[in-house]
């Protein structure tokens, strides 16, 4: 990953790399929904395909993810987030929670409300399903 930052501020450098309009639609899949496969990515949200491969290829680049040859057909692609990726596992459940207090977006409030009662419950629960994925669908050497 480069290592030209534009400020000394962590939350700055941060929103540099996962900070745009799509760059955590594209978190929530890989991370909370599993979803490994270019065709599964951000399709919820309608993400143009040229706009989803410029994502990935910035969370490869940042080492979040890393993209590997689908084992069935190596002409298709899937992305498997590294322990980088998996260690923002928390900052996607606080802002699920956020989001239902905030904003008019009421879709997960279950999953909010149980965040709520035991948020760090459902971190290890879902970090613990993100490593599983990964293994699952990590190519075999």
């Amino acid at each position: 990953m480069k290592n030209d930052l534009r400020s000394d501020c962590p939350i700055a450098a941060s929103l540099d790399v996962i900070g745009d309009r799509w760059t955590l639609v594209v978190l929530r899949d890989l991370l909370l929904m599993q979803k490994v496969a270019f065709s599964e990515i951000g399709v919820q949200e309608g993400i143009a395909t040229n706009i989803l491969m410029n994502r990935l290829e910035r969370l490869t680049e940042a080492g979040i993810i890393e993209c590997y040859a689908h084992p069935t057909d190596g002409r298709r692609r899937i992305y498997l987030p590294t322990q980088r990726g998996i260690e923002l596992i928390p900052v996607l459940v606080d802002l699920v929670v956020w989001g239902t207090d905030h904003t008019a977006a009421q879709g997960v409030r279950k999953i909010a409300k149980a965040i709520k009662q035991d948020r760090e419950g459902m971190i290890k629960n879902i970090e613990a399903k993100a490593a599983a994925s990964r293994a699952a669908n990590m190519p075999k050497a």
